[in-house]
């Protein structure tokens, strides 16, 4: 428990900050308007679904630098963190193009007038600050695989604040600024992720660790790496890039389909379930490490039980959530409809939200063990056959069954989509626990049969230890 508490609870808590962050900015965003609520949603999904892609690659970053820790050959692990870097660099110059559809791409869905503009101009300057996003992401997993959570911990909870103080000032036009409204909110969130990639890749550039590993010397791309990365990356960013697609259907098309008020309450219900899963993300991407670590130490059975032991504790943080879900989804969902609001739209906004937050609490201790176990399965480098499961019953549960609902159950509104959503994640947590228990990850390799390069503790002396890394005489190269 104290293992994984001292990796897992700097990830948690950083996850948390995130969840904070978006908590507070669609909370200043609400006091604009529903119509606001939902371009924010809309925007922010459409312009962070390619980005996922690139994402679920990065998250790889994590299981090589692991397993080379446990290996004791970190000397190779600056090699990905960069890879991650020129990756990230790449990708947000690919992206650049996508911001000329959005329009196109919301007036397929059928959205217009106000909130046409309004999600359009949000997501492109969220596309905009890719590099910053995608780069600051690849780093992270560089130091969670390295066991250095608190550099990414101290980064992310800078950014955060960074960025709800700039939302504020220019959402609202304070401090002598320009009140720019939804775009302000926006500028924020690059302005956050800019100082949340800063701070990382100070640290991972800095003497101490050029000293111990080499990062400056590692800094031309590596394609070796890279194709590693790609090589059990790919199912990866499948799974994740295909969930987000999903995600952005359902909650911009089929939930959509019922107006504004539909969409805006599905909006923050979504925001109270990342005050759920966003904590066991951080468990998972801790096990993802944790695993990784004794794999690459040939320690298996270790490995197994420290992924148990996250299982459970985040089933318990999970299952405590879904009851609050449940008990307070009057008060949560009052919290974002205005008090301004029109008598006749806040109540049906209060009806919308109160069954959103039953039907999210009916899944969260499912969720809980799929998100745990596809951290785990990562560690080992199994990907390929969680990410063929996650897009098959994604594309089969949250969109096919979004549409039967709607077809053929009209009567349940946007809760009918939902309870396919619900559907699709009890259905892959089921299947990723049966992958783990049938244990193939347990035989698999990743690490190449190399003698290590040496590495240099700090000014000469010994490396330390708990870095994994070789020593060898002060002076050697």
């Amino acid at each position: 428990m104290m293992e994984l508490f001292v990796i897992a609870a700097p990830i948690v808590l950083g996850m948390t900050s995130y969840t904070v962050m978006h908590m507070v900015d669609a909370y200043m965003v609400s006091k604009l308007g529903p119509t606001e609520i939902a371009a924010q949603g809309n925007g922010g999904m459409v312009a962070f679904v390619p980005m996922s892609i690139v994402m679920g690659l990065l998250g790889v970053i994590n299981t090589y630098v692991s397993q080379h820790l446990g290996a004791k050959r970190l000397r190779e692990a600056p090699k990905y963190g960069w890879a991650g870097l020129w990756m990230s660099v790449a990708a947000a110059l690919v992206l650049m193009p996508y911001m000329l559809i959005l329009p196109y791409a919301y007036r397929l869905m059928g959205h217009q007038g106000e909130l046409l503009e309004m999600e359009t101009a949000y997501g492109s300057i969220l596309l905009g600050g890719a590099v910053f996003t995608l780069g600051a992401r690849g780093v992270s997993h560089f130091f969670y695989g390295l066991h250095r959570p608190k550099v990414v911990l101290l980064a992310t909870v800078t950014g955060n604040g960074i960025n709800v103080f700039v939302n504020y000032i220019l959402i609202f036009g304070a401090l002598g600024f320009p009140k720019l409204g939804l775009p302000g909110a926006a500028i924020g969130t690059v302005v956050g992720t800019a100082v949340e990639l800063a701070i990382p890749l100070a640290v991972f550039l800095g003497p101490r660790m050029n000293r111990e590993l080499g990062t400056r010397a590692a800094w031309r791309p590596d394609w070796r790496a890279i194709r590693d990365v790609f090589k059990i990356g790919w199912p990866a960013s499948l799974q994740f890039g295909n969930e987000m697609l999903c995600w952005m259907i359902f909650m911009t098309w089929l939930v959509g389909m019922f107006g504004e008020l539909h969409n805006a309450m599905g909006w923050v219900a979504l925001r109270y379930m990342h005050l759920s899963f966003m904590p066991a993300v951080g468990i998972s991407f801790a096990l993802t490490a944790i695993v990784g670590k004794y794999l690459g130490a040939g320690d298996p059975k270790t490995a197994e039980a420290r992924a148990w032991l996250g299982v459970r504790v985040t089933v318990v943080y999970m299952g405590f959530c879904a009851a609050l879900f449940v008990i307070l989804r009057h008060q949560m969902i009052s919290l974002f409809i205005d008090s301004d609001a029109d008598p006749a739209d806040a109540a049906e906004m209060l009806r919308i939200g109160s069954g959103l937050l039953i039907c999210a609490a009916v899944f969260q201790v499912f969720d809980a063990v799929g998100i745990t176990m596809s951290g785990a399965l990562r560690g080992a480098g199994d990907t390929v056959w969680p990410g063929i499961a996650a897009a098959v019953t994604s594309w089969v549960c949250i969109v096919g069954l979004g549409i039967v609902m709607i077809a053929y159950f009209p009567q349940f509104e946007s809760l009918g989509p939902w309870m396919g959503a619900a559907v699709y994640i009890i259905v892959l947590s089921l299947l990723l626990l049966w992958r783990f228990l049938a244990g193939p990850w347990r035989g698999m390799k990743l690490l190449r049969d190399e003698p290590p390069r040496p590495s240099i503790g700090l000014d000469g002396a010994e490396a330390p230890e708990e870095l994994g890394v070789e020593t060898v005489p002060a002076g050697s190269d």
